[in-house]
């Protein structure tokens, strides 16, 4: 079905496609201020935290909290095919927590799950509603850690993933690509920029993917397009407008394998393990096939040196068919196959799922002193945002023998009748003051009030704070500290034994405390210690006979430690480390995730810059163990090491590359959980690419 759309749509892209990625950003100072959006340099555009930290150019070494900052050339030269993977190399971050998952992306964030924006703005709000973003579309990911509701509203209590698109600036350059790796994976990429006049230019980023996985009869083919256009009608006015289609044909990497066979030996058939990459479904009728379309833009104007106004807005509309089987490890998880060891019950869902999302935040920034040494800048903003999400479905079961499963005689499944939707609205009024004295000293104050309608008519309010200090005392040496709050609200209603609803779900809220050091002795050096304790109140907590209840308080504590240098000869390296503890005051069924996350990435350049010049590069992330736990048990899934390598080639215009993830092939389990289930971990992949320049 794809090859189809494809033969009409490359065609359209592949005539326009190139461009660069960022492949200078890696470089820059990582304490150093971005260059305004009209400089026509995107590679400058890397180490502000305008989008995540403050919503304005602010240095990373001002900002009294730790904000991540990834690069496309980064993660791409790390070998990542999705959002999840560009997250590997950060501290305190645990990426892919339940292994690769063609259908969602997902982070977890100092033990907690992180919510994902685009640009500022919260991208997803429903799983299962929507296809994943493409990460060849964007130019930085920007990591958040800890509540961040005050300029983002409702969020989650771990973080925030916010995602950077690609805009045009005014340097004609382009980028085209092949690919071939792993699983026949085939692609042509592209970037171009070209500017029409000093003024005004434009900008197309497309992929064409036709790819199978490691699990038979799942393909992972894609078509991406983002067009979009800039144009500066006077120096102190910068608009901005982007478009996206992207189609999606692919299936579900997460096959649910139960742990009885897997993970753990099967006491009624001893000789009998599942292959960990085992394809539960039916050829062709098990998909997750999705399309969305987005369209956004911005303005910003600067009345003057002190003044500056900012609005953006984007829509999305997204259609998704997903259909699946799993086998049912959750009745019984230990032994969920019948007396001949090898019969199991299986599910079979078919669901359609359509979402909208208008979302806008606008905001003045002011810029003001109080004193000959006190600058401000106050930022004074209101955003808001209505989804709608609507789902159907069907659904079946009946008993295979999933060692050899008859997939030709698996039942099929088709959803009909009205969608049921639902709806959510956001406003919010926010106010952040960024105060900086003797240019050594720097204060962020920050308030916000939000309230949140759903569709049964339910309205949560909120009123959330942030406070922050950070000071330079020599050395290269500036300490700080920082308080945070965020909430979410959970859509429905607590359930009773036998699912009996009963009294609305009331919001997570959750508090941060951070205080920690920032050391960048020399501008190509930066090193951030961090201790942090997190409170969250009422998490949703799943019982027996489909009860839920919502729990006391879950308490947080951890460390981490992130490192990034750049020696002379264009020698990079990045260390982390993070510890998290997770604790409830109540004895619950949560699933903890490792409390050890680290990684090492390293590159180095060879050769005359023009000339042929050679990089290298290699790294290693290791996730300690985790453990799950439930009434009938508890299981740790072990400890797990992957290793990724990379050599490139560049020579004039052409530059030839190989990548490998898991070079090891170290095949782990990323999670196995107490209700039944495990997931694998990626086996080894590796991608050969060709690009051209010009």
């Amino acid at each position: 079905m794809l090859a189809t759309r494809c033969a009409v749509l490359c065609g359209v892209a592949l005539i326009a496609l190139s461009g660069t990625t960022t492949h200078a950003a890696a470089e820059q100072a990582p304490g150093a201020t971005a260059a305004s959006p009209r400089s026509g340099d995107e590679d400058q555009i890397v180490v502000t935290a305008a989008n995540a930290g403050t919503k304005t150019e602010t240095p990373l070494i001002e900002l009294p909290q730790p904000i991540k900052v990834i690069t496309a050339d980064q993660y791409l030269s790390q070998g990542a095919i999705s959002i999840s993977d560009t997250v590997k190399y950060a501290a305190g971050v645990l990426a892919n927590p339940y292994g690769r998952d063609t259908r969602v992306d997902g982070f977890n964030v100092r033990g907690l799950d992180a919510l994902q924006f685009r640009d500022g703005m919260r991208d997803i709000f429903s799983y299962y509603a929507s296809i994943t973003s493409d990460p060849y579309n964007f130019s930085r990911v920007e990591i958040v850690r800890g509540p961040a509701s005050v300029l983002f509203g409702q969020g989650s209590i771990g973080g925030l993933v916010n995602l950077v698109s690609k805009t045009p600036d005014f340097t004609t350059r382009g980028e085209l690509k092949a690919v071939y790796g792993s699983y026949d994976r085939k692609e042509l990429l592209g970037d171009i920029n070209y500017a029409f006049a000093s003024n005004l230019a434009v900008r197309l980023v497309g992929r064409a993917r036709d790819a199978d996985t490691y699990v038979d009869h799942v393909p992972d083919d894609r078509v991406m397009i983002a067009p979009s256009i800039r144009w500066q009608p006077t120096p102190d006015t910068d608009v901005v407008l982007t478009g996206l289609y992207q189609e999606d044909d692919s299936g579900s990497t997460s096959q649910f394998l139960p742990i009885v066979g897997t993970f753990r030996p099967n006491p009624a058939n001893p000789s009998g393990h599942l292959d960990r990459y085992t394809f539960v479904g039916k050829p062709g009728w098990d998909r997750y096939n999705g399309r969305s379309i987005q369209s956004g833009g911005s303005i910003t104007h600067r009345f003057s040196d002190a003044v500056k106004l900012s609005l953006k807005a984007r829509y999305i509309d997204s259609d998704l068919e997903y259909n699946t089987h799993y086998a049912n490890s959750y009745a019984n998880p230990e032994n969920p196959f019948a007396a001949d060891g090898r019969t199991i019950g299986l599910y079979a869902g078919a669901n359609d799922a359509k979402m909208n999302v208008f979302s806008t935040d606008n905001n003045l920034q002011f810029n003001f002193n109080t004193g000959a040494n006190i600058e401000h800048k106050l930022l004074v903003g209101i955003d808001y945002s209505w989804n709608r999400v609507g789902k159907r479905s069907d659904d079946g079961y009946e008993i295979v023998d999933l060692y050899d499963i008859d997939r030709d005689a698996l039942r099929t499944y088709d959803p009909s009748g009205p969608y049921t939707y639902e709806s959510q609205k956001q406003l919010g009024v926010y106010v952040q003051n960024q105060i900086r004295f003797y240019d050594r000293v720097s204060v962020v104050l920050g308030a916000r009030r939000d309230r949140v309608t759903g569709s049964s008519g339910r309205k949560d309010k909120a009123t959330t704070f942030r406070a922050g200090i950070i000071g330079e005392i020599g050395a290269g040496l500036s300490p700080f500290f920082s308080y945070t709050e965020s909430f979410l609200p959970v859509a429905g209603n607590i359930q009773l034994p036998g699912g009996i609803p009963s009294d609305p779900y009331r919001p997570l809220t959750g508090t941060q405390y951070e205080a920690g050091v920032k050391w960048q002795p020399s501008p190509d050096t930066l090193v951030t210690f961090t201790l942090f304790k997190i409170k969250e109140r009422n998490r949703v907590l799943y019982g027996e006979l489909n009860s839920t209840t919502q729990s006391g308080v879950l308490n947080t504590k951890g460390f981490e430690i992130e490192a990034s240098h750049t020696l002379p000869g264009n020698f990079e390296l990045l260390a982390n480390y993070g510890y998290s503890r997770l604790k409830s005051e109540t004895n619950t069924s949560l699933d903890y995730m490792p409390r050890h996350t680290a990684s090492v990435w390293s590159t180095k350049t060879f050769g005359l810059p023009d000339e042929a010049q050679l990089r290298l590069g290699g790294g290693i992330v290791y996730n300690g163990k985790s453990i799950s736990t439930s009434d009938l048990w508890s299981i740790i899934t072990p400890s797990r090491t992957t290793v990724d390598a990379l050599a490139e080639i560049s020579w004039t215009d052409w530059q030839f590359s190989v990548n490998a993830t898991n070079l090891l092939n170290n095949k782990f389990y990323a999670s196995c959980l107490a209700r039944g289930d495990c997931f694998m971990g990626a086996p080894r992949n590796v991608m050969g690419t060709i690009s051209y320049r010009f």
